[in-house]
């Protein structure tokens, strides 16, 4: 028997999974592998239109948890408002470490890639990698937001916008 924790999740909970972001669980389901019986939370990333099954005794290892508690979101959101922090590092370790923060599922280092990659009108045009890097890590942090308030992706988006506007003005 492993020592990994047993996480108490309960279908119909949101969790975050590192590699795909916010999902629901829809079902607690026993199956046989290789004679073994498993247990497997199934969970549903509608927007993707994807179904993962993780096995509940390596669900901790896997990353999977509980949505962010409503002080990591105004983390996360304090983290928008901050000056971007651009290394030197050439592009390919750059969006290497982006990718790295942005599977981690942690919100705040997802806020980091939002505000490091966020550009304003006025600012030299995203490369498609940027571009794509700073999509992803949006959606991630705007599910996640919405997921935890409850009011929906584009209330959340629109929250998200603010403050990343609230922040190019105080720039400028």
């Amino acid at each position: 028997m492993t020592k990994s924790k047993k996480l108490e999740f309960r279908p119909n909970d949101y969790v975050v999974y590192p590699a795909h972001g916010v999902g629901q669980i829809i079902s607690i389901e026993e199956q046989d592998v290789a004679g073994f019986s498993l247990e497997l939370f199934v969970i549903s990333f509608e927007k993707d239109k994807m179904t993962l099954r993780v096995p509940t005794n390596k669900a901790t290892e896997s990353g999977l948890r509980s949505l962010s508690s409503p002080d990591v979101i105004s983390q996360a959101m304090k983290t928008l408002k901050g000056k971007a922090k651009v290394k030197r590092a050439m592009w390919s370790r750059r969006a290497q470490e982006y990718e790295q923060k942005i599977n981690s599922g942690d919100l705040i280092s997802i806020a980091e890639v939002v505000r490091d990659l966020h550009r304003t009108d006025d600012q030299r045009e995203q490369s498609y990698s940027e571009r794509q890097l700073y999509e992803a890590a949006l959606e991630r942090l705007t599910r996640e937001v919405a997921a935890v308030s409850g009011a929906g992706e584009i209330s959340a988006a629109k929250q998200v916008d603010e403050v990343l506007t609230s922040r190019a003005a105080a720039a400028a």
